[in-house]
Formats: structure tokens, sequence, C-alpha cells
């Protein structure tokens, strides 16, 4: 089969590789109909996050059941899946509460090791039962699918969840006025997610102009273009000074939780999402301005489950939109410059037929 394969820094090839098995009974193997490239795959094609070469790589993707171990339940060969970007058991405490990605016996799919890639013809899929979304109907619906809809359906993999778990521990309610930093993929799904959470005003944090349009697209009031002190002098005078009520933090770098803090009311939270590179945090300033600070890998099968399938597969919200070019895998190292030189927001891999 195909995958993409890590040979050092920007250095990403197509290559042949061996087609995965069950290894465990509890293991299945997709056929993968979309995949793509994510933002923090950037981190280490940059050389900023160390990684081996000769390693596969991908973590976002649907497809088709192809192959299933004895002891999966859930689905069999023909259901239409989505992966979301960590595996988990679905059954200790900490999945059962709903923070399935931090699954003390699970992992993430984009670690290297083997068939886990999700940047290939076919992948690996440990403790299918507690990990995969099934969407209803198997491969015969998927069939009448448009390309939209699986564009949609393939951000419930990663970044529309993701961006729903910034706007979920940002505690974002009705009448809210919320405040985006970061407009890649992931902070513009944190768009979609403060509207359907019924935010009243949302403010994104953007400066450049393909995306501001698409954050006001996806329900954006207002674009802040300007960034560090100028950008948090202008999201206060938004706010006649008070500061936004929620904040969601979608990049990780320094620059980007100063600002996420800094553009918090007093009693606010910051929903962060963004894998934190270089940050710092002020202890005191957050103590004494009663601000919180939560989040972390996101909840992409609870939040799928409980809202986004149901919002994708209902036509209320299109969040495959933030997908600008499309690539086959023969293309993937284009997939990754175009990405890397902000060319694209996102790079879909349009790799089989449903």
């Amino acid at each position: 089969m195909k995958a993409a394969i890590f040979q050092g820094t920007r250095q990403i090839e197509c290559q042949e590789a061996v087609k995965p098995s069950p290894t465990n009974p509890d293991e299945l193997v997709m056929r993968v109909v979309r995949a793509c490239v994510c933002g923090s795959d950037l981190w280490w094609y940059r050389g900023t996050s160390p990684r081996p070469a000769g390693s596969s790589v991908g973590h976002e993707a649907i497809g088709v059941v192809d192959q299933v171990g004895s002891r999966v339940s859930s689905v069999r060969p023909g259901d239409f899946i989505i992966v979301p970007f960590a595996y988990s058991c679905g059954v200790c405490p900490v999945c059962k509460a709903g923070f399935e990605a931090t699954c003390p016996n699970g992992g993430f799919f984009d670690a290297g090791e083997p068939g886990l890639g999700a940047q290939a013809e076919y992948m690996r899929v440990p403790l299918a039962d507690g990990t995969v979304v099934m969407v209803p109907g198997g491969r015969e619906r998927a069939r009448g699918f448009s390309d939209q809809m699986l564009d949609n359906l393939l951000t419930l993999s990663d970044v529309m969840g993701t961006g729903y778990h910034a706007a979920a521990m940002a505690e974002v309610k009705p009448g809210d006025t919320v405040a985006v930093v970061g407009d890649g993929a992931v902070g513009l799904c944190g768009v979609i997610a403060a509207k359907l959470r019924g935010a009243n005003r949302i403010i994104a944090l953007s400066g450049h102009k393909e995306r501001q349009d698409m954050a006001r697209e996806f329900g954006a009031d207002d674009i802040v273009s300007e960034r560090g002190r100028e950008a948090v002098d202008k999201v206060r005078e938004l706010t006649d000074g008070w500061g936004a009520d929620a904040v969601l933090e979608c990049v990780g770098s320094r620059q980007s939780t100063a600002t996420a803090l800094a553009i918090a009311r007093n009693g606010a939270v910051v929903g962060r999402v963004g894998v934190p590179h270089d940050e710092h945090v002020d202890a005191e300033e957050t103590f004494y301005h009663n601000t919180g600070l939560r989040g972390g890998p996101a909840s992409v099968r609870t939040w799928d489950q409980k809202v986004l399938l149901d919002a994708v597969l209902a036509g209320s919200i299109n969040p495959g939109r933030v997908f600008t070019a499309e690539y086959d895998l023969d293309h993937v190292a284009q997939a990754y410059r175009d990405m890397d030189q902000r060319t694209t927001i996102k790079s879909l891999l349009r790799v089989s037929q449903v």
C-alpha cells in the first residue's frame, strides 16, 4: 500500500509500505477514504519537535472498516467510521468522564508506530470499540455523501472536535462574548463551536484576509488583525474594557497564550487546545484575576457522539470549508509544503473512493 513517510526535516515521501493487519483481538484495520495534514504536524515537519526518520505519519482519517479482530463488537467490515486522533479504551474512569484523549490505556496515532499513520491507504486502529465513531448507515449510505459531507466528517477526526473542546473547556454559554485566538483550522472551527454553543458575539483574532473571511462566514462578528499588546488593547476596546467572557486558545505559542490570558475578563476561563510550545503562565496573575485555564488534547469521540456528528449530518455546520486545497498521496509532500507556507488553511488528502 501507499503511505506517507517522514524522512527528515521538511521531507515527506509517499512510499510503499506493508498493509497492516490487526495485531490484537481488539484492533481493526480501516481502508482510508480521506485524510489530511494537521497544523500540529508542522511542529515535527519543521524540526521543532523530534521525530524518527522512517516513521509513518498522520492522525486524522475517515474510511471503511476492512478487517476486525475477534473482540471488536461495535463495528464490522463495511461500516463507515471516523477515527479520532487518539485511541482509547472507553471503559476506564478517564474515558467515562469524557476525557478519552488522555486515556492511560490509550495513545496517539501520530506516534510513528507501524500501521498507525492515517496518511496511508490503510491504517490500524487499536482499542477499536473505545475509539472509533460509527457513521449510521455504513458504506451504502456513505456512497451517497457529497464531497462536502465527506470533508465535514473528516474534520470530526480532529479539528472540529478540537475547536469544540476549546469552547467547552472555556464554558461558552448562550449570550457570551467569545474571543478566538488562532486562525488555523482549529481556531476557525472554534468559531463554529462558539456559535453552536450560543455565543452572542465572537471576536476572531486573525491577520490573514482569507482566514478572516472564513471566520466571518462561520459566525465571527469582529476581526482583530493586530498582534501582541495591540491585539489586547483592541479586544479590550471592543468589550468596553472588560475583556471576553470566554477565550479559545488555539495555537499554543508563548504569545498566543499571553494574549488569551490578557483578553479574558476577570473570572473568565481560557479553553486551551493549542499544543504548548515555550509558553509561560503567570500563576500569580491568573490567581488575582480569577482566570481559569483549562483544556488539553480534545475529547473528539465524546463531542462527536454528543453533538457534532448529528450537527454535520443535519447540515447545521460545514467545517469542511477549512480544506482549501486537495491532493492525493503521491503529492503528499506538496500538501505539507503548502501548509508550511500558509498558502492553504488545511490540506485534504483524497485517498480512495467510498
